[in-house]
């Protein structure tokens, strides 16, 4: 295969057949614009826009280090299958009109959970926090919800992706594409 995407396509496809686990999630690294990392666990919500997108509030530690340090690396781990996809890319904000959509498309808790969420920052009263959650849930039980300015989406433009699939006695297949102007594929040692 000469282009990354299609075999992301066709490892992806593979990864949702009978998968042990949730084949969306995915650890994401950020780091700050001084070179601390972070990574955590996110939901991969597709390809969108040319990008794999995900959502996030953006004052939360990871949409903080994205706006000052636009670059994230993803990796996919699918046990099941042997196989992990690594991805490094720079990161931009998914548009308004597709944060809007895939925030109209969520639960209306998940919605709600938004708007009272300060996601990352210290909870000081987990009572008062499950209460205002009720509280809101009550009082916008039957009106629409839009999507607050301060939650959207993010999507990483690959540069660089690493299919890796488990091999015997640690001899795994790696292969690295890079993109200049068009994609090279180089195999490495395990």
């Amino acid at each position: 295969m000469n282009n990354p995407f299609d075999e992301f396509a066709a490892w992806y496809a593979d990864a949702q057949n009978g998968p042990v686990i949730n084949p969306d999630i995915v650890a994401l690294a950020t780091s700050t614009h001084e070179g601390q990392p972070s990574v955590r666990m996110v939901f991969f919500r597709g390809m969108r826009e040319g990008g794999f997108s995900f959502f996030t509030n953006y004052e939360s530690r990871k949409g903080v280090e994205l706006e000052a340090n636009p670059y994230a690396a993803m990796v996919f781990y699918w046990p099941h299958r042997g196989r992990q996809v690594r991805i490094e890319g720079a990161v931009e904000r998914l548009s308004s009109t597709e944060s809007d959509a895939y925030f109209q498309s969520r639960p209306f808790e998940s919605q709600i959970t938004t708007l009272v969420s300060l996601q990352s920052r210290p909870l000081q009263d987990a009572d008062a926090f499950r209460l205002q959650l009720a509280e809101l849930e009550q009082a916008r039980r039957e009106t629409h919800i839009s999507r607050p300015e301060y939650w959207g989406g993010f999507k990483i433009l690959p540069s660089v992706f690493e299919f890796w699939s488990r091999g015997e006695h640690r001899r795994h297949e790696r292969v690295l594409y890079r993109k200049a102007t068009e994609w090279s594929a180089t195999r490495l040692y395990p």
